[in-house]
């Protein structure tokens, strides 16, 4: 018997001598066929080749594999049996027990066919017919994307039979005629046409899965998304609500890259009589623009505006307490950051008076620090120049600068010293007009210069596999006792949060309106243990000293006093399966807690505990809150999960805020959810809602579901 080296030679030679007789001109001249196989034979009366064995026909990027092939020279037709695959180009994967062809193997007829999709989806059929290479139709055929989530007796957890199916993958798309779908065997809808894109699409308009719900604001409603690709760079997703309770929400985002930058915008507006007994136009914007100029400079604009307080959170739509909007153009250099911009707010809270809110335009801010110098000293400098208005209140204009000096040293024992000097400028232009000082105008400056040496020397111990280090740290700070008078207005440093991640800040004002004068000397340690397996354990502890009674704090910062409250933060994260973080302010005459915050994870996946506390006392400077969050997870299999959460209010007029549950499934092909959620809480239009969310995620199809509130 001849080897298989020599049946190849043959098989070539016959496709080189006889291929363009054979083929005529469906075959490319610039795409030749190649083929192997264990066996080749030739009938000449019949004019028919046959192989036989591991045949493989190769014809460009199309591969025929089978058991046998014969090629009808009369007909132009090639037979394949047994084990039939072909690959093509597009990357699908066709198998059958018969396949009969034409000779470019872009038509033709197949037998007990199967279909392997690009995401591993399957087609399945009696029979299929090839058109033109790009289209296949199949005759009682199933879909299913399932592989490793599988229902009863192996069987794939939900299919879609369908009288007929057609796949055109020039069009990329899969449309079935009276379609099926089966869930665990069970048929739970029908339509008698039904699409969806194959998975070498990206994106393509159409229409996507509704979401149905019932709603004490909204009534009955339902949310029907439309998806339109506009073009490569832009889409648009229009998705209004309608409900039997209220007028539509008109609402939709659009979406676009360009080659330097990209935009994001979504916009809604409807009517309804909510708070008044008239109807009223609300709506809003929610717009993210970014644009690169060069590799240094970039642009951009954050809108986001709406028609009144509550009309975001009535409707769902993503809501925070302020909305800012921000147009600024930014650059980045080596080692200098500069910034212009101009800055709106809208106050969503019910004490806010949108007329009391300043509008910042324009914001210049420029840092830079300078290479290392001479003994390793660097020069730094941080500019600003702000103006500030209101329609009611005053308004500013300043101008601040504060070059800076800083130098730092390691000395032969390990410890490190560090120097810092800068002197801040700032010149205000004041309008008071209306307020209780009876200022109309007013310029009002200050030079404050200030210096800070700190040292630090850290203590490192190995024992075993644990590292050890234990850190004594001091600070002396110097500058003037004043610094604040009365004509500078405070504008950005009302926000005053005292722990250890300012303790040994310059200045512990978050802002640069106000500045804190005087020497203090502020001490603390830092102490941790590290394990080998990524094991840790660290403790900061400090507080400060000032040399004179008087202050710039108010009460209940924690700063107030000559002796600053302590400040404490404790991590422990011993391994993955458990960590503890412990923030706290305690009082430095009583050490009562003034402050505290415990965030705690317990727990493998299978069961884990999560536990969040946050204390405020009424003297902190903070309103008296005492709240806890508690939530548990559990990973029941690799496809089943479930949550519970609670969030409780625990000072005394306080009580249960929100509770709820969830149970996930999650496979290869389905996500299930069913959400429970019910809060407690209003906020004037926005009542205490209870919802009940079931969501059903097919993949390839999208998803259903539908809620109850």
């Amino acid at each position: 018997m001849p080897s298989r080296a020599l049946w190849i030679a043959m098989g070539l030679f016959a496709v080189v001598v006889s291929g363009p007789a054979a083929f005529g001109q469906q075959v490319d001249s610039e795409q030749p066929v190649l083929m192997t196989a264990d066996d080749l034979s030739f009938d000449e009366d019949l004019g028919t080749a046959t192989a036989r064995g591991n045949v493989e026909i190769v014809q460009g990027e199309r591969i025929l594999n089978a058991d046998a092939v014969t090629y009808n020279q009369r007909d132009d037709i090639v037979t394949a049996t047994g084990n039939v695959v072909l690959l093509e180009p597009t990357g699908e994967v066709l198998f059958a027990e018969f396949a009969e062809l034409t000779s470019d193997m872009r038509e033709g007829f197949l037998r007990g066919f199967r279909m392997l999709l690009n995401d591993d989806s399957r087609l399945a059929s009696v029979s299929a017919q090839r058109r033109g290479g790009v289209e296949t139709e199949l005759t009682r055929a199933v879909y299913s994307p399932c592989r490793n989530c599988l229902g009863f007796d192996d069987e794939p957890l939900w299919q879609i039979k369908a009288r007929r199916v057609v796949h055109n993958a020039e069009e990329q798309e899969v449309v079935y005629r009276d379609a099926t779908l089966e869930l665990l065997g069970v048929p739970i809808a029908y339509t008698p046409y039904l699409s969806h894109p194959d998975p070498t699409v990206q994106r393509k308009s159409g229409i996507l899965t509704p979401t149905f719900g019932t709603s004490s604001l909204l009534g009955s409603n339902i949310q029907v998304p439309y998806f339109w690709a506009i073009s490569d760079e832009s889409d648009l997703t229009f998705d209004p609500i309608l409900s039997t309770d209220q007028l539509p929400v008109v609402t939709g985002e659009y979406r676009e890259r360009f080659a330097s930058g990209e935009n994001r915008t979504r916009v809604s507006f409807t009517r309804d009589d909510a708070q008044t007994d008239k109807d009223r136009f609300r709506g809003h914007i929610d717009s993210e623009t970014r644009f690169s100029i060069d590799e240094l400079w970039r642009w951009g604009a954050d809108i986001r505006l709406a028609s009144d307080d509550t009309y975001l959170g009535r409707y769902g739509f993503r809501s925070d307490d302020t909305l800012t909007n921000r147009l600024y153009v930014e650059g980045f250099g080596s080692r200098s950051y500069a910034v212009a911009e101009g800055l709106y707010f809208q106050g969503l809270n019910d004490e806010d008076i949108q007329e009391e809110t300043p509008i910042v335009a324009p914001n210049l801010e420029y840092s830079y620090i300078s290479p290392p110098g001479g003994f390793g000293g660097m020069t730094t400098l941080d500019a600003n120049l702000r103006a500030l208005t209101r329609e009611v209140g005053a308004t500013s204009q300043r101008i601040s600068l504060t070059p800076g000096w800083q130098i730092s040293h390691t000395d032969s024992l390990g410890s490190i010293t560090s120097f810092r000097t800068s002197v801040q400028g700032n010149l205000y232009n004041v309008n008071d007009a209306g307020t209780e000082s009876g200022r109309e105008n007013d310029v009002a400056g200050r030079i404050f210069p200030q210096a800070i040496v700190s040292w630090r020397y850290p203590w490192v111990r190995r024992s075993g596999p644990n590292s050890q280090i234990f850190e004594p740290l001091l600070a002396l700070v110097v500058a003037p006792n004043a610094g604040n008078p009365d004509d500078i207005p405070d504008e950005d440093s009302q926000s005053i949060a005292f722990d250890e991640t300012n303790l040994f800040d310059a200045n512990r004002f978050s802002g640069t309106d106000r500045v804190e004068g005087g020497q203090r000397l502020v001490y603390g340690i830092r102490t941790g243990v590290f394990g080998e397996l990524g094991g840790a354990s660290t403790l900061t502890v400090g507080q400060s000293i000032r040399f004179r009674e008087s202050n710039p704090f108010p009460s209940g910062t924690g700063l107030e006093d000559q002796i600053s409250d302590i400040v404490a933060n404790l991590q422990i994260t011993p391994n993955r399966f458990m960590s503890l973080l412990y923030k706290t302010r305690f009082d430095h005459d009583s050490l009562r807690a003034r402050r505290t915050e415990i965030a705690a994870s317990v727990g493998p996946s299978a069961l884990n505990v999560d536990l969040n506390y946050v204390f405020f006392d009424r003297t902190s400077g903070f309103p008296d809150r005492e709240e806890v969050t508690a939530s548990l997870q559990s990973k029941l299999t690799d496809q089943w999960s479930a949550q519970m959460e609670t969030r409780r209010d625990l000072t005394t007029e306080g009580g249960t805020l929100s509770y709820g549950a969830a149970l996930v499934y999650e496979c290869d092909c389905m996500n299930f959810e069913l959400v429970y959620n019910r809060t407690f809480t209003t906020d004037r239009d926005i009542p205490r809602v209870e919802s009940l969310t079931f969501r059903i995620t097919f993949k390839s199809l999208g998803q259903i579901g539908s809620s109850v509130l």
